[in-house]
């Protein structure tokens, strides 16, 4: 009687992830999937916060894509253990701070350690090999044929780890040699170009899937990287906590000095999120005039708040008026109501904005 091969898929949810696991269920394999929750892939997010964006897609892809393929999908938070990824990347960093290597040889790691506990409690039902959606040449640090042998072996997963959507260009693995996996039904995708994966997806029949733009992750993206490393300056250590790494993802960044910065409201969804961290910072309220509620990162002094909320004022209703009047807030809920001038937009240096 045929053994019932088994699978453990690293499931983003992304098109090259849902492809892998369908390629895999094509041949009779049973397909798990796991998603990791690092912090700083967070779907829908700033969709759900803002409410230009209220439109916008707000799902959470792995889920999604779970659903759609019909496998059980575990969810893993591993933020805490992935603070030494980021923080001290082995491989280095992208062209951002993004430690896609360092990531992709963690997360694969993770997944094999779930294979290997599977295995030792119960051989008949263990997972057998590890699925990615990995495409040879698709992202420069990470997804390349010199850094594929890299990954299995340093993840520990070694020839257990298949990329149905590139295998053919790719020594064979375990499961194509044990004959778990028929090789001439596994794919040979290379490079950027995505109209294969997309010709692939519609002959599945779907006809639906998260676009690609860098992954969900925010350290691929150059402005939320530069958020980071000015935080990590302004500390004086590389460190994060997940507030950080949420607010970093919210509002403008202003920073007048060193020892303090603000964060400005961009609109009324922000407001509604940035007044939840109302006891965790000072900020600018505005009374006299509509405005974006301020909250005010670091050690400011009396007169830092008043340059704070000329800088507010500037982006409030009450912009062109001669005079705005904001409450000022300590985080210890203490206030005084003040009137300022704000500040014309010239006198704001690009230098300050993070």
């Amino acid at each position: 009687m045929a053994i019932q091969r088994k699978a453990i898929a690293l499931l983003s949810g992304g098109l090259d992830s849902l492809l892998a696991v369908r390629v895999i269920q094509e041949q009779g394999i049973l397909v798990e999937g796991v998603n990791f929750f690092t912090g700083f892939c967070v779907e829908g997010h700033t969709h759900a916060i803002r409410k230009k964006d209220q439109e916008k897609q707000k799902r959470n892809n792995a889920l999604w894509a779970a659903e759609q393929l019909g496998i059980k999908l575990h969810i893993e938070d591993i933020s805490e253990e992935y603070k030494d990824i980021v923080l001290n990347p082995q491989h280095g960093y992208g062209a951002n701070l993004n430690p896609c290597l360092d990531c992709k040889i963690f997360m694969v790691g993770k997944a094999n350690a779930m294979l290997n506990k599977a295995r030792q409690m119960a051989e008949e039902k263990g997972f057998d090999f590890i699925i990615t959606g990995e495409v040879i040449g698709q992202r420069p640090k990470s997804q390349r044929k010199d850094t594929m042998p890299l990954i299995a072996r340093e993840s520990g997963a070694d020839d257990r780890l298949v990329r149905p959507l590139c295998a053919k260009l790719l020594p064979p693995t375990l499961p194509e040699r044990e004959g778990w996996l028929d090789r001439e039904k596994l794919y040979g995708f290379n490079g950027r170009n995505r109209k294969p994966q997309m010709a692939l997806a519609k002959q599945f029949g779907f006809v639906d899937w998260a676009q690609p733009a860098g992954g969900c992750c925010f350290l691929t993206d150059e402005n939320y990287s530069r958020k980071l490393a000015d935080l990590w300056q302004s500390q004086g250590r590389k460190d994060y906590e997940l507030d950080d790494i949420m607010l970093l993802k919210v509002g403008r960044h202003i920073r007048p000095a060193p020892h303090y910065k603000l964060i400005v409201s961009r609109e009324e969804g922000e407001n509604h999120f940035l007044s939840g961290y109302k006891k965790q910072f000072n900020s600018v309220n505005f009374v006299s005039h509509g405005g974006p509620l301020t909250l005010v990162d670091g050690a400011p002094t009396e007169d830092d708040m008043l340059l704070a909320a000329r800088i507010a004022a500037r982006f409030s209703k009450g912009r062109d008026a001669e005079t705005v009047k904001v409450e000022l807030l300590g985080k210890n809920g203490v206030g005084r109501i003040v009137d300022v001038v704000p500040m014309p937009t010239d006198d704001i240096p690009q230098a300050w904005y993070i």
